[in-house]
């Protein structure tokens, strides 16, 4: 089966497939992804009720929640991607790690922000060295570390299967921030919003969460999707397809 799978996708692999494929999607998911955004915020910020304990403060959750998740989910991909880049070499695997470590690294960084902004009028503090907040720091570290690692190396491939390898040792911190709650005493509220089982939010409130994670998943999107375009780009530079399409645009121009 899995050699079934690399023979299907082994088109994608190629960087000029890839390219034209990415900028064909990449608007669908931009302009979705605002749309989503404008929908799960009015739903958040102004159909859902207060919070019976934390009044209107509830709110930021709208973006702190699916910020949380995406900090796991791209990390989580990053991974994915450094294995099959250091196993199999694939070239648009290292690009996919690389590229996808800054915007990981813009929703933890938001991720956190948001968490002590959420934190100080909750629990009377901007940081607590919880579990759960150390945690999601650590993952920030991780993803800079990728971002460095990267940036070390004159080899732009060897900087990239550096950071292929770091990516993979940090996927043990995913379990650790996901379970910590459930580990360790922290101040930290308990799951309320579950995939597999009964959430324990009101629907009114449930819902504007699970659009703005629908959001934030197409912007991932078209943001990697962007940065692979840019990256192959200049990775491929001095490569036939590439000129071409240079010599395409140039052609086109009045």
């Amino acid at each position: 089966m899995l050699k079934q799978a690399l023979h299907w996708s082994a088109p994608l692999a190629s960087p000029p497939a890839f390219y034209r494929l990415a900028g064909a999607i990449r608007p669908w998911c931009l302009w979705l992804a605002i749309l989503t955004a404008a929908i799960g915020l009015y739903g958040g910020l102004v159909m859902a009720p207060p919070d019976y304990q934390q009044g209107d403060v509830f709110r930021i959750i709208y973006i702190h929640v699916p910020s949380a998740w995406m900090s796991l989910f791209i990390y989580a991909t990053m991974a994915a991607a450094g294995l099959i880049a250091l196993v199999w070499r694939v070239k648009l695997a290292e690009v996919v790690t690389v590229q996808s470590a800054p915007i990981g690294a813009a929703f933890t960084l938001i991720t956190l922000v948001t968490g002590a902004i959420w934190g100080e009028p909750t629990w009377g503090t901007w940081w607590s060295w919880g579990a759960r907040m150390t945690s999601e720091l650590v993952l920030l570290f991780f993803y800079l570390g990728a971002i460095a690692l990267y940036h070390a190396f004159e080899d732009r491939r060897q900087g990239a299967r550096a950071a292929a390898f770091l990516s993979i040792i940090g996927v043990v911190n995913l379990p650790i921030v996901h379970y910590s709650v459930k580990w360790w005493n922290t101040l930290h509220q308990g799951t309320t919003v579950r995939i597999f089982g009964q959430s324990t939010i009101d629907p009114s409130m449930l819902w504007p969460i699970l659009v703005m994670a629908l959001a934030t998943h197409l912007y991932w999107a078209a943001s990697l999707l962007g940065r692979i375009r840019t990256d192959l780009l200049d990775l491929e530079s001095g490569k036939h397809w590439v000129r071409e399409l240079s010599q395409g645009r140039k052609g086109a121009k009045p």
